[in-house]
């Protein structure tokens, strides 16, 4: 992996400053994580460009570890209009955009918005649309987190903050403020209704026992937009990239490939 770079983005609501790391050559592949925060998709780009031979990005949403973020951006739109500047100043055509969780979301508005330069997009247990009686669990205490989003809670990363430096939990408190500030309850209204207009071949990746956004919620997601193909990844919960990263490779390997 090369060292994290910064990109200025020109968008219609002012210049943001990106940080962005990028590993690998060949096709490109776009990871935008979740609000587990950047490094939750770290391991798994290394792992994606080792296996496929493909330039893999991985650019960190401003306000999300520790990273600076303009005062003007502040919803899902403005975030998937970033990355629509991030694929013009990078020159990217053909991309695979991938996204877990709120990523999968914003990936939703990209594929919506800015379909020209993408080549595919897979949703990886994303969130954003309203399902009827399947609620997004979101503002959950840490100690509820693993539960939800682990299928075998007891491999997730522990963090204990009376052991983490000052710098490290005010990382982890912009985290926090950075994915309330985007996502809100979590949910777009009217984004469940947009998805038929989405025209890029679209593969919606769903753990089995995520209970961040269920199964049902995965399926609701999939059959709104025109195409997509759904598929369930066992034993894996809300962060495959994290828990079972061998499942998630293989389950994209083809698809990534074109």
């Amino acid at each position: 992996m090369s060292a994290p770079i910064s990109i200025n983005i020109p968008t219609s609501f002012g210049d943001v400053p990106l940080t962005v790391d990028q590993r690998g050559t060949g096709r490109p592949v776009v990871i935008l994580h979740g609000g587990a925060g950047p490094t939750s998709v770290t391991g798994f780009a290394d792992l994606l460009s080792d296996a496929t031979g493909t330039r893999v990005i991985t650019p960190t949403h401003p306000g999300f570890g520790g990273t600076p973020r303009a005062e003007t951006l502040t919803t899902i739109g403005g975030l998937a209009e970033v990355y629509a500047g991030l694929l013009d100043a990078l020159e990217l055509n053909d991309t695979t955009v991938i996204g877990n969780s709120i990523g999968g979301w914003i990936a939703s508005e990209l594929a919506l918005r800015h379909p020209a330069r993408l080549g595919r997009v897979a949703l990886v247990d994303a969130v954003g649309v309203e399902v009827a009686g399947h609620p997004v669990a979101g503002a959950l205490p840490p100690s509820q987190l693993a539960e939800y989003s682990w299928y075998d809670p007891s491999k997730a990363p522990r963090l204990d903050p009376a052991t983490l430096p000052p710098g490290v939990l005010e990382i982890l408190a912009g985290n926090r403020a950075a994915l309330a500030l985007y996502g809100g309850p979590m949910t777009d209204a009217g984004l469940l209704a947009r998805l038929i207009d989405i025209d890029v071949p679209t593969l919606v990746l769903w753990g089995e026992a995520d209970r961040i956004v269920d199964v049902d919620y995965g399926r609701a997601f999939a059959a709104a937009i025109p195409g997509a193909r759904f598929e369930l990844l066992s034993r894996t919960g809300h962060v495959p990239q994290m828990e079972t990263p061998q499942l998630l490779l293989e389950a994209l390997r083809a698809y990534v490939a074109g």
